[in-house]
């Protein structure tokens, strides 16, 4: 699991549905805004090696806009803007899928 707090979160709430689930691999522990993305139940989301399932509405968090918001890349500073440099065909990846 490399991503985001949600991306995490959605893995959360899939590996809470599997019955044979084991450990979920993550890697961003060492980023100190990471926790700030979402509004959750217990800050920091992964504490002494586990994450608690939240019971709230969807993936179970609020979405920390101003975080999110501070923490753009440069270059790519919309929110929530149009993604159409992946609609051109050199961004298909036709050669895997």
């Amino acid at each position: 699991m490399a991503g985001t707090p949600i991306s995490t979160m959605a893995a959360v709430q899939c590996a809470a549905a599997t019955e044979n689930f084991i450990a979920l691999e993550h890697h961003f522990t060492d980023i100190p805004f990471w926790n700030d993305f979402i509004d959750s139940g217990s800050k920091p989301i992964i504490q002494n090696g586990y994450i608690s399932v939240p019971n709230a509405p969807g993936l179970g968090f609020t979405l920390n806009e101003d975080a999110v918001k501070e923490h753009l890349i440069p270059e790519d500073q919309g929110f929530f803007e149009p993604t159409s440099q992946w609609d051109r065909e050199l961004s298909w990846d036709r050669l895997w899928s």
